[in-house]
């Protein structure tokens, strides 16, 4: 529990100047996105396993509220806080997002393929290898039979990250997120309901729990559905 931990002015005043920072720098950081998002809207091999996609910045607010959870969690555990002026356009690696949703589990071979001939393309390499957090057993052996390492989920979130850098001068880092528009569905849901700060209700975050569940199920089910299309094609 962090909750009693007590930030002091100095700490304040470092969070108040790395949020003004980055609102300085947000421009650079939305050009980052924008050649990224040129460069995979571009593909047609990439896009030929893709659904849709989102683009978002950071907000300021929001980076103020994270900045402050890993403030208080690294003086929780006796760390210390390492995020300066110098760092904090790459070392969060989240003020820039790009999110790519797939129909099934399958398409994650294919999309990680194409991505990673993209991102070589473009020169944009990758600030640390993609991870896949997941909670689901099988979904986690699958993951890590394509060569991915997983990282457990205790809040039932779902989806492959990729840390990608920029070419620029100054050094950005944009996240991308690769997931199933099932599990997109429960990640709306729950960044809505606990995001940036828990939900109250115990009730729903219970239902968010189980919502993560149904989830695991829709996706099982529409992997079965298109190796039942994919054999029928074969066959016929």
């Amino acid at each position: 529990m962090t909750a009693h931990i007590r930030i002091t002015k100095r700490e304040r005043d470092l969070i108040n100047r790395l949020v003004a920072h980055y609102r300085t720098n947000q421009a650079l950081v939305e050009v980052t996105l924008k050649q990224l998002s040129d460069a995979i809207l571009g593909s047609t091999g990439l896009m030929a396993h893709v659904h849709s996609t989102k683009a978002r910045i950071k907000d300021p607010d929001h980076l103020e509220d994270k900045l402050l959870r890993k403030l208080t969690e690294a003086k929780a555990n006796n760390r210390k806080f390492t995020i300066s002026e110098k760092n904090l356009l790459y070392r969060i690696n989240d003020l820039a997002g790009f999110r790519i949703l797939h129909l099934h589990t399958e398409q994650i071979t294919s999309i990680d393929r194409e991505l990673r001939a993209v991102l070589d393309q473009y020169r944009l390499p990758l600030y640390e290898p993609p991870k896949a957090r997941t909670w689901d057993d099988e979904n986690r052996a699958f993951l890590e039979r394509c060569g991915f390492k997983t990282v457990k989920s205790p809040t039932m979130y779902t989806s492959v990250h990729y840390v990608v850098e920029s070419h620029s001068r100054t050094k950005t880092t944009c996240e991308i997120q690769v997931r199933t528009l099932a599990e997109e569905l429960w990640g709306e849901v729950d960044h809505a309901i606990n995001y940036p700060h828990e939900c109250s209700v115990l009730s729903c975050r219970e239902q968010i729990k189980v919502l993560a569940r149904v989830t695991s199920s829709c996706s099982r089910l529409v992997d079965s559905i298109f190796r039942s299309y994919e054999n029928g094609i074969n066959e016929s």
